[in-house]
């Protein structure tokens, strides 16, 4: 007879179909500019008839990638886009039913999976002030959870934890005997890590993505961290030749071409400073202590600001709500400054 999972036709979900070319992408938290066209020209001149017809091969860049973490093999799994190693985390270390604990605020689809999978997805909120007091985190944390997400830097808090904290929020987990992943999507734009407690550790875990300074989104490639056996359990879950050869080819060109990743960082952090030094000496509020993105507290109405930025200037933002004593905000992509300096401009003669 037919069957239809309950809880997938119940499942909420936001698909965007925008069409988004020949706009200033500042929606999505890409890099609006991407790679050097030079660049990708190089990476692209080794691609034959057979690099195209062929199975990828992880082996040589996994390799790659294990040395440029200071690691082994043993201890990553290739994943199609971290969002991928965070679906599979979540199916193979939760149970129907089982609790999994995170932020909200945060990436949607940490609540759809576990959703997806008959999961109870408790959230732990901000407060007002958009802080996070790791002692809720704690305390939302019992016998009977499995998992715990965190995000340091947070999308699209951009806050991020200490050492002490984490390892209080750790402390606490190992006493339930509750998994935690950690995603760091964000990490190059706050260059703090706990990568060292899943490699030392057993049931800690780290997603990672190329798609944010890596500005390979458009390549789908990501990667879990975590210690051997639990790492074996995720490429269980994976699908045969889960990443392509093109996505491999790029990020292993990237780690050999230090130079790239240093322009992209140095762009970057041009970029930040002047939003933040713009939007300052402008007189408005903004979060965001870390990650790509910026939450800016506006004067006039986030809703038609998003809808006048795409209609009369080609820019494309995102409106939150709901944002503690920020109310309804924009949530903007930070990139190199020319993308800033066209995003601050457009802003000020909107919103007045």
């Amino acid at each position: 007879m037919y069957y239809l999972d309950p809880k997938v036709e119940t499942l909420y979900r936001i698909f965007d179909q925008n069409a988004r070319k020949d706009y200033i992408r500042l929606d999505l938290n890409e890099n609006p500019g991407g790679l050097p066209q030079d660049f990708i020209n190089k990476v692209l001149s080794s691609v034959d008839g057979c690099f195209v017809s062929q199975y990828p091969e992880t082996l040589q860049f996994t390799e790659k990638l294990a040395g440029f973490l200071c690691t082994d093999i043993s201890h990553i799994c290739l994943v199609n886009g971290s969002a991928e190693g965070i679906r599979y985390i979540i199916q193979a270390f939760t149970s129907p039913g089982g609790r999994v604990v995170g932020v909200v605020p945060s990436y949607f689809m940490f609540q759809v999976y576990s959703e997806m999978y008959g999961r109870e997805f408790v959230k732990v909120p901000y407060n007002e002030d958009l802080s996070m007091d790791v002692n809720n985190i704690i305390d939302a944390l019992t016998d009977d959870t499995q998992l715990l997400i965190l995000l340091n830097p947070n999308n699209p808090m951009g806050n991020v934890y200490s050492d002490a904290e984490f390892e209080t929020i750790l402390a606490a987990a190992r006493k339930h005997e509750i998994t935690v992943l950690v995603d760091e999507a964000y990490h190059y734009f706050y260059p703090k890590t706990f990568i060292k407690y899943a490699l030392e550790q057993e049931h800690v875990f780290i997603t990672r993505t190329f798609s944010k300074l890596f500005s390979m989104a458009g390549c789908r490639l990501g990667y879990v961290i975590g210690w051997p056996d639990g790492v074996k359990m995720v490429q269980k879950m994976c699908t045969p030749h889960n990443t392509n050869a093109f996505a491999m080819a790029f990020a292993e060109a990237i780690i050999d071409s230090p130079e790239v990743l240093q322009t992209l960082i140095d762009k970057f952090n041009e970029g930040r400073s002047y939003i933040i030094e713009t939007l300052d000496a402008n007189g408005y509020e903004h979060k965001g202590e870390a990650g790509n993105f910026i939450f800016i507290r506006v004067k006039t109405n986030a809703d038609t600001i998003v809808a006048r930025m795409k209609a009369e200037y080609k820019i494309l933002i995102k409106s939150y709500e709901g944002i503690g004593n920020f109310g309804t905000c924009l949530r903007v992509s930070i990139g190199a400054k020319e993308y800033m300096q066209k995003f601050t401009e457009a802003l000020f003669e909107i919103d007045k």
